[in-house]
């Protein structure tokens, strides 16, 4: 029999586990467990410079690796600080555990020092919450924390540890749970057959189908079979901004990404579909744009693993809980040896969506001329040439984000990682510190602006002291350029507090912290900086690259329109 102290528990369960990072911060509640992780060498401590950017990096690793993030963190600030990282994989589906310390239990409620209910805080934003209550029940609490965050639709467990829990002196038999039991929690692991059935039937018969798939297709591990599913039906597809990647982008397929700033033809095909098959996809808001005028000739086919997701905001016509990958499967057993019914009609439909695919051909931006500023669009398609479009792309939020998904290529899932329902400016530059520690020999982008790398800058500290080779690609509008374009279109161009007046020097900024800073005026000294910037996989390299402060970002959903309502330039609109 082997007693370990609760600090100890914590250490020996995160190895069995096979934790490989853990990201966080220090403080008093939290201090034996960072002493029991002192004492170890298996799981890696990563000391971040704010809690925020620690949950921020254990998301980056999430969602490029498929496995949970971990972190750790104290009481009080150091768990609040915390909330807006928790918040963020929790809109996106992202599987985390959140250890924080708490002071200790004799004190809850006393409102002692750096003491918060991180529990009632963080309950409407975490998938489930625990409280440790005796130091014996730790490895069982951990376990089911790790199930829960990583099974049925993915989400953030955050797990209250108050100090004594975790004292030295006190001593209890360890034993790593192989299994759990959850007996109020039954995720799905296959669609209903008949359902299953009933979606095939329909896909078989459709005249206008399109496919739109989402994050659950990126992790629920589906985009194999997808891809396989849409190459034998030879159907249209498209994909939010979480989906981006699930089916290759390359490929003539796919019709890009969908919603407020996707694609033409892919908005277009949407609202003209008469059947639209969606898998893992949520029906978010920055997608159907009015729900009462959203897609009025489709049927629509629902398959996501969460039930409550089904029907929530836009009436499915065949729902399946389920699996995107079980699905998938299944529905690739019963098309196979099935032709569809309408072959002519599906010609036309190609015809239609090559047409509207035309309309848009070399008017998406104007390219700069000699002497001009920098288009961002251009930066992102030569960032893509000179990465071959192998790498892992991190953003933060604003209009860097928006041309980075529409101008960077994606052929694999993983590959994109973005803040997409909190929209959480800050979020890029950690994820893509917890992305390059987990694949150190792949090329890890930062796509920011100036605005938002400001916002989580302290950790060129952490990349230093872990030699972190990212690269940051710094837009650099001088503004919050989609606040600005908003102000542009609706506020009769008045800015307020929408331009960065006191911008630091980002070369000495970056130079000051021992790194590498390139400055991009041009497009002649475009491609060379980030030639150089890529050449060492090891190095980190910031480039400041000056882009035209007033280009907006287009196609955009006209607000409480149908998807088809579209703004096409600062002059066009559909």
């Amino acid at each position: 029999m082997e007693l370990l102290s609760g600090a100890d528990m914590i250490a020996r369960f995160l190895q069995d586990e096979g934790i490989e990072y853990i990201y966080g911060y220090p403080g008093g509640a939290a201090l034996h467990i960072y002493d029991a992780l002192f004492r170890q060498d298996k799981v890696k401590h990563i000391l971040v410079r704010h809690e925020q950017a620690a949950t921020h990096a254990a998301d980056g690793y999430a969602r490029a690796s498929g496995k949970p993030g971990c972190v750790l963190v104290t009481s009080g600030p150091g768990a609040t600080n915390a909330v807006t990282g928790i918040a963020t994989a929790y809109m996106d589906s992202i599987p985390m555990v959140v250890l924080c310390g708490q002071v200790a239990s004799h004190l809850i409620g006393e409102d002692a020092f750096q003491e918060t209910d991180i529990v009632g805080v963080t309950r409407p934003i975490v998938k489930h919450s625990f409280s440790i209550r005796h130091p014996s029940e730790i490895p069982e609490v951990l376990k089911k924390a790790f199930y829960l965050a990583s099974t049925g639709r993915p989400g953030p467990v955050v797990v209250d540890i108050p100090k004594d829990m975790t004292a030295p002196t006190e001593r209890y038999e360890y034993i790593y749970p192989k299994k759990v039991k959850l007996r109020s929690y039954n995720p799905v692991t296959r669609g209903h057959t008949g359902q299953i059935k009933k979606a095939v039937e329909m896909m078989l018969k459709a005249k206008r189908p399109v496919f739109y798939t989402g994050g659950g297709v990126v992790t629920g591990k589906a985009s194999e079979g997808l891809t396989d599913l849409v190459k034998q039906l030879g159907y249209p597809i498209t994909t939010t901004l979480m989906g981006i990647g699930a089916y290759p982008q390359s490929d003539r397929q796919c019709l890009g990404w969908l919603g407020m700033h996707g694609s033409y033809e892919s908005n277009m095909a949407m609202h003209h579909a008469d059947l639209i098959i969606a898998i893992g996809a949520r029906f978010d808001d920055r997608v159907t744009n009015s729900t009462s005028k959203f897609c009025p000739t489709a049927k629509i086919i629902h398959v996501d693993v969460d039930p409550s997701s089904i029907s929530k905001t836009v009436r499915a016509d065949v729902p399946i809980v389920g699996p995107a990958s079980s699905v998938i499967n299944e529905m690739i057993s019963l098309v196979q040896g099935h032709k569809i019914a309408h072959p002519e009609a599906l010609t036309e439909w190609w015809e239609k969506i090559d047409g509207w695919r035309a309309d848009r051909e070399g008017k998406l931006y104007e390219p700069s001329k000699a002497g001009e500023a920098l288009k961002p669009q251009e930066v992102i398609e030569a960032l893509c040439r000179v990465t071959r479009g192998e790498a892992y792309v991190t953003t933060d939020v604003g209009q860097h984000q928006m041309f980075a998904a529409q101008y960077y290529k994606f052929d694999k899932p993983n590959r994109l990682i973005t803040s997409g329902g909190l929209g959480t400016m800050g979020f890029g530059f950690p994820a893509a510190m917890g992305i390059k520690q987990n694949y150190p020999d792949d090329d890890v982008v930062c796509v920011t602006g100036e605005g938002s790398f400001q916002m989580m800058m302290q950790e060129l500290s952490t990349c230093k002291q872990y030699g972190v080779g990212v690269k940051i690609v710094n837009l650099n509008n001088a503004s919050l350029g989609m606040v600005r374009q908003w102000q542009d279109l609706n506020y009769k161009s008045r800015h307020a507090h929408s331009y960065m007046e006191s911008l630091p020097d980002f070369h000495m900024l970056i130079e000051a912290y021992g790194f590498t800073a390139i400055t991009v005026n041009t497009l002649d000294e475009l491609e060379p900086a980030l030639e150089r910037a890529f050449a060492d996989k090891h190095e980190l390299v910031f480039l400041d690259v000056k882009v035209d402060p007033f280009e907006h970002v287009y196609p955009m959903q006209v607000p409480l329109g149908a998807m088809r309502d579209m703004l096409l330039s600062k002059t066009e609109r559909t």
